[in-house]
């Protein structure tokens, strides 16, 4: 068996080693990767636009695993392809609805779109 240059990390006293990690441990060389893209795509920013206030969420190429009809020019938004998802932050009857109203845009319809005033 070679031998390993690297010394090896004492066991952490009192925690198993199938205990969740915390915020500020890093994980070893076997575990998964951190992704900042995917782990901010998850946040919706909020976006004011002349039509109201806006929950604006970006959905990766990675994520992205369903066909959608993009409102802003009614074509398909086909899996694997980038795009947000978007519902109004202001609406009429609670955050639920405007949740369960959400839209798949596609990016350059989104920011290209007409406003419809209220």
């Amino acid at each position: 068996m070679p031998r390993s240059n690297h010394p090896r990390r004492p066991s952490r006293a009192g925690r198993p080693s199938t205990a969740p990690r915390g915020a500020g441990e890093r994980r070893d060389d076997d575990g998964e990767d951190f992704d900042l893209e995917r782990v901010l795509a998850g946040f919706a920013r909020l976006e004011s636009a002349p039509d109201g206030e806006w929950r604006v969420r970006q959905v990766t190429t990675r994520n992205a695993a369903k066909d959608y009809t993009c409102p802003g020019c009614s074509r398909t938004i086909p899996p694997g392809v980038a795009h947000l998802v978007v519902w109004a932050d202001d609406h009429l009857f609670g955050e639920e609805a405007g949740i369960a109203e959400r839209r798949h845009w596609h990016t350059h319809c989104w920011r290209t779109r007409r406003f419809k005033y209220r």
